[in-house]
């Protein structure tokens, strides 16, 4: 069955059959010789094979912040365009999602902000909630994982693998703030970063150089509970043997999926198996989340990493429970094709760890696919929310009002699908002006103008059609198939340029027709030229629907289609989507076009948004506690030259360079991977703590450290001798 799915209309003839819907009423009176019943009997059994179902999950949001585009782009968006073609084409479909309220950057966030984190995940889950509803994301159900319904399942799920013995239980020693009386998570300690000096790095990640980390690796570290220097003490948890599923994800992933799946989540999972899987903790020592159902567990919650994917599943059980059906099939059936949309940061979680914990239950079907998208950036750089780089959606409508479809349509079009790409205010404005006016809006508009002014609104008869009315309306009617198939196959960027082709060649239509010229000499020839135009338009408000739902929305209004009941396969199976005499609705502009002004004032915002960081940063760093003389006198600082350079493999962040310090040569990692080549490396004096304990980075052991500061763009400099022609191994005092 699943290679069944796998198969698409080019298996045999376009006119027979879309990958999604059959039309096999059709086919089979076209059956005329043994060869196309050996066809039909084929199709048959590939109808019979196709999923009954969809379940549909888009990534829950976590809830101590507001969404941005980078999260539209990423997952919301195609997942909600993906749904809502499924819905057209009348499959039965269950978009699920719902917010992640546990873990402890919610703690942390609370207590930074002397809130509860219940106070903290109602703020954002409304601010979420708003935001969907707002840019037209159709769930069928969101939830909430902080719900009762979210913690009896997940509690449950956990004690169904904790039954079957898949859990592995472990004695750790675990950093203790004994003032706090709490064993602290790795973002509940902050201390030096060993790689890059940041003095602020949290305890699993610095997020000056990106370097992942474990609290026990940083330099001075401290509770941010109480300011105490943590101790290390014995604690038990549980673990998920990632190890033991190996194969599993081989066969599964690597060997059943290699040329379905998009190559980036691919490549990713290939990685992870390579450099092989590790034993993970499910359980961990906090007070805010769901508690362990074990006894002797008290003070310990299932690890959010956990809980939060089982949360589709609690979202789709409250949500079948609203419609009075089964949620069983939805997750359970082998007859249901289950897709994760999520974005490449969660890959691991949805292509590893959450099949596993499926897997392991020994209930659930796999997901068929998990079409990953890569991170958008903004005007070059990163999206980095605590430093306010972000176009946040709700800031978006206050400036851009009832133009959801405008950013709907830019971020598909410019969609990071298999690679990270960049969103800029100047493309935003070129897309809406070059493509949704002057495009589509314009066709529309010279079609409903003219059709008030020859016929007071209402749809004139056809008379004979001419060859160029019949291509318009045979290329018309293969959109539905050349759509589908791009976005079965997650390429929303290909389906949005589909789009935009049919409104061009309408506007080219009625250029190359002239009505406007024929209406005195020909206006027989007119109607069927106008009746043509509103056929391609009413295609493009059944078209447009799960990419631009406003649009469509609006669209079937003026054209007075809001309440027929028109899909997508009224294109090809309809002679007429459009009748005679029907009267049109009023003629609107569907699109407004943006002046240059309001886009300078966007870029203006972000340029205040960069320099209050600089401000901010410059008072961010606050002076470490005084030290004696001694200890600092105890530091060996020295000038260091770098006479090679290379990148550390597999890993994005880390740089093994050989440093010549006199006579002497050393080794030294550092986190500067993504700030410099290596052969800008070459040569370079820079200042090197050469008294440093060695430590072992991926299995290299650095010799000292490289002192670096950032620039107003948070790159890496290095700090060293203004004068070149400083020795290597001068020390400096």
């Amino acid at each position: 069955m699943r290679k069944a799915r796998a198969l698409s209309s080019a298996c045999f003839p376009k006119r027979l059959c879309c990958a999604m819907s059959i039309d096999l009423v059709s086919i089979k009176d076209t059956m005329l010789s043994s060869k196309k019943n050996e066809i039909y009997v084929f199709l048959e059994k590939f109808k019979s094979s196709m999923p009954k179902r969809y379940t549909v999950t888009a990534a829950l949001p976590y809830t101590n912040g507001p969404i941005h585009i980078g999260h539209l782009a990423g997952v919301y968006i195609p997942a909600d365009i993906y749904s809502r073609y499924l819905r057209g084409r009348k499959k039965d479909v269950a978009f699920i999602c719902g917010s992640d309220e546990h873990g402890v950057a919610i703690a942390l966030k609370a207590k930074k902000e002397g809130k509860t984190p219940q106070q903290i995940i109602d703020q954002y889950d409304q601010l979420i909630r708003e935001s969907f509803e707002s840019f037209g994301i159709s769930f069928d159900h969101y939830s909430r994982t902080s719900r009762k319904i979210h913690h009896e399942t997940a509690q449950e799920f956990f004690k169904t693998l904790y039954e079957k013995g898949v859990f592995e239980e472990k004695d750790s020693k675990q950093l203790f703030d004994a003032e706090a009386q709490q064993f602290l998570a790795d973002r509940f300690v902050t201390g030096t970063c060993p790689l890059c000096q940041n003095p602020e790095a949290y305890g699993d990640q610095c997020e000056s150089c990106g370097s992942s980390l474990s609290a026990t690796e940083l330099i001075q570290p401290k509770s941010t509970l109480s300011g105490a220097q943590p101790e290390l003490k014995k604690t038990k948890h549980w673990y998920l043997p990632l190890n033991q599923f190996e194969d599993f994800i081989k066969e599964w992933i690597l060997d059943e999926h290699q040329n379905d799946w998009k190559p980036n989540v691919y490549g990713q999972v290939k990685s992870w198996i390579t450099n092989g899987l590790q034993a993970r903790a499910v359980t961990r020592d906090l007070d805010w989340g769901i508690p362990v159902p074990l006894e002797g567990a008290e003070g310990k919650v299932l690890y959010v990493w956990f809980d939060a994917p089982i949360g589709y599943i609690s979202s789709t059980k409250e949500w079948a429970a609203a419609k009075g059906v089964d949620w069983k099939p939805y997750w359970c059936d082998e007859d249901t094709q289950l897709v994760h949309f999520i974005g490449k940061d969660n890959i691991v979680f949805h292509c590893i760890i959450f099949p596993v914990m499926l897997k392991a239950s020994g209930q659930y079907i796999l997901p068929e696919n998990v079409p990953a998208n890569e991170f958008l950036n903004l005007e070059g750089q990163k999206i980095s929310t605590s430093k306010n780089w972000a176009v946040w959606l709700h800031e978006y409508l206050e400036t851009f009002p009832e133009q959801q479809d405008v950013l709907r349509y830019v971020l598909t079009a410019n969609a990071p699908e298999t690679k990270d790409n960049d969103f800029t205010w100047e493309e935003f404005q070129a897309r809406n002006n070059n493509e949704l006016v002057a495009i589509f809006g314009n066709f529309i508009n010279r079609v409903m103008v003219l059709t008030h002014k020859y016929y007071r609104g209402t749809v004139p008869e056809a008379g004979d059609l001419q060859s160029e009315d019949v291509k318009v309306l045979e290329e018309m009617a293969q959109l539905p198939e050349k759509i589908g198939q791009s976005i079965e196959a997650y390429r929303f960027r290909e389906a949005s340029q589909s789009l935009i082709r049919l409104a061009r060649l309408g506007n080219k239509y009625l250029a190359d027709a002239e009505p406007w010229k024929l209406i005195k000499t020909d206006p027989d020839r007119v109607k069927t030229i106008m009746n043509t135009s509103l056929q391609l338009s009413c295609g493009l408000s059944i078209l447009s629907e799960p990419l631009l739902p406003f649009t469509s929305l609006k669209l079937k209004e003026m054209l007075n289609l809001q309440n027929e009941k028109l899909n997508w396969e009224s294109i090809t199976e309809a002679k007429v989507l459009i009748k005679a005499e029907h009267t049109l609705g009023e003629a609107a502009l569907l699109f407004q076009p943006i002046e240059d002004s309001q886009m300078e004032a966007q870029r203006e915002k972000l340029r205040s948004a960069a320099k209050e960081n600089d401000l901010e940063e410059k008072d961010l760093a606050p002076l470490k506690p005084t030290v004696s003389f001694e200890s600092f006198d105890a530091l060996d600082f020295r000038i260091a030259e770098i006479i090679e350079a290379k990148k550390v493999k597999k890993t994005k962040k880390l740089m093994e360079l050989t440093v010549r310090l006199g006579d002497e040569i050393r080794t030294v990692v550092s986190g500067i991977a993504q700030d410099f080549d290596e052969a800008d490396l070459l040569g370079k004096k820079v200042t090197l703590l050469a008294n440093l304990k060695p430590r072992t980075l991926k299995g290299i052991e650095s010799q000292g450290m490289i002192l670096l500061g950032e620039n107003s763009k948070g790159k890496f400099v290095f700090v060293g001798p203004e004068d070149v022609s400083v020795n290597s191994g001068t020390s400096i005092k």
